[in-house]
């Protein structure tokens, strides 16, 4: 409440209550917090009570589809405004759909890691990562300034765009590319007193680039800035960045989460407080990041999610833990029948022993809440990965075109499996140079393993590479 401004009686009436109300609501949130994984999952911070009291007895939490929301007076309209008491006002700003989503989101991202966390629900992925760095790369003085940072080249297409046209070309702030994101060394080579952040994607998509998160993140510390990682592809039923020192961590909800494929949606979750050197004097910056953007750039930006979407992505996220189990596994038994394929040259895969970053994805890439029967978590690996198709680019193109089970799209993390050549799709923009940076050769395929009968998928791949 700012210090500068005298209330109502009226206006301090709904604030008594929102006192109540928040009061009943972090009493849940302190029983919730004792819940398992799956169980958060399933209910998040919905509650029977909420369910009897407001929403005529609901079991699955409402989807509100209006705009806006109306007050009881000029009083409520001022608290709400003002934002001293709880409110959703405008769906560009919140809605109690997204809420819930919210909610849980931050619940499972937090979940055993000692940290509080925030949660901001955004309309894409690359939403989500905009609304993640940009607060960071604001100026601190007047006149020119130099201002970085520092990223892995393997990242998602889009978001190699994003930092390389968007921010490097159209704006000037320089992004320091890291070619091997595994070499802590390589990262601090590239770090100075003008660098905002570290970003890593881990996974990667194609490559499945890992890195040593913990190490990272006490590396970005000690230079005051934020340690943002793109978990997209592990999700937290396979791991939580934040366990790791992690700041910020981003997802595009497009993806794993809502494996159905029906919403598109990104998250930014932040833990409570983040580091940064950024000065900004919202108390909010430092303390809750995620509502500091929802409250004020996310507001003003308005890369707001659809009630939709949201309602679609909670629902997917009830079985999140036990759909990753499964999809990891039936990617493992895939890579490992491609791995042994005549014309397969390379598969990148974490769960191959054989695999470069297999040591580091297996200190990190952990089923939550699952036991290997002698009290530590069993490694899964995750629904990604790529292999290579021996001879021209032509080989690879032939295979691809031959699928008959195997979707041919540029989406991933689906309950269905789905393929595609990332040179020709969702590379392409970067360009030839940028690829070969990457790793991303024009005979690799990208695939994303269902929850098919990993046998059939795999006889849908044989008969593919027969072509070859």
């Amino acid at each position: 409440m700012p210090d500068d401004k005298t209330y109502s009686p009226g206006v301090m009436k709904y604030v008594a209550e929102a006192k109540k109300l928040m009061a009943e609501r972090e009493a849940h949130l302190a029983e919730v917090k004792k819940w398992k994984f799956d169980t958060i999952a399933v209910h998040g911070l919905y509650s029977v009570e909420e369910a009897l009291s407001r929403n005529q007895g609901a079991v699955i939490e409402p989807l509100y589809l209006s705009a806006s929301q109306a007050y009881r007076d000029s009083d409520e309209l001022e608290a709400a405004l003002a934002y001293l008491v709880p409110t959703w006002c405008y769906t560009r700003i919140a809605n109690p759909t997204t809420y819930y989503l919210e909610w849980a989101l931050a619940l499972l991202e937090g979940y055993k890691t000692g940290h509080d966390t925030s949660c901001l629900v955004t309309a894409s992925g690359m939403s989500a990562i905009m609304s993640a760095t940009d607060p960071f790369l604001v100026k601190q003085k007047d006149g020119p300034e130099k201002i970085n940072f520092v990223s892995c080249v393997q990242v998602y297409g889009g978001t190699f765009q994003h930092f390389s046209v968007r921010k490097m070309r159209e704006r000037g702030i320089e992004v320091r590319w890291v070619l091997h994101p595994e070499d802590v060394n390589e990262w601090k080579a590239k770090i100075d007193e003008n660098t905002r952040f570290l970003y890593m994607e881990a996974p990667s998509n194609p490559q499945q680039s890992f890195c040593d998160s913990k190490m990272l993140a006490e590396l970005a510390h000690s230079w005051e800035i934020p340690f943002i990682v793109d978990a997209t592809c592990a999700t937290p039923a396979l791991m939580r960045p934040i366990n790791c020192g992690a700041d910020i961590v981003v997802h595009s909800l497009t993806k794993s989460i809502t494996a159905g494929g029906l919403a598109i949606g990104g998250a930014l979750i932040s833990r409570k407080p983040i580091v940064t050197k950024v000065k900004n004097d919202h108390p909010l910056f430092k303390e809750s990041f995620a509502e500091y953007v929802k409250f004020l750039p996310y507001r003003d930006n308005g890369p707001a999610a659809s009630p939709v979407n949201a309602m679609f992505a909670l629902n997917d996220l009830r079985t999140l833990r036990s759909k990753m189990d499964l999809l990891s596994q039936n990617c493992q038994k895939v890579a490992e029948f491609l791995q042994g394929h005549p014309k397969v040259y390379r598969v990148d895969y974490l769960g191959l022993p054989s695999f470069p970053h297999h040591g580091l994805a297996k200190k990190y890439m952990k089923l939550v809440d699952s036991d290997d029967g002698k009290g530590s978590e069993v490694n899964r690996y995750g629904h990604l990965m790529s292999f290579g198709v021996d001879g021209p680019p032509e080989n690879a193109r032939k295979a691809f075109d031959r699928f008959k089970l195997i979707y041919r799209a540029t989406d991933l993390g689906r309950i269905k499996s789905v393929a595609t050549i990332p040179a020709i799709s969702t590379h392409q923009q970067q360009g030839e140079e940028a690829r070969r940076m990457a790793d991303i050769p024009p005979q690799l395929i990208r695939l994303c393993v269902g929850g098919e009968d990993p046998d059939d998928v795999i006889a849908d791949l044989d008969q593919a590479l027969k072509a070859v």
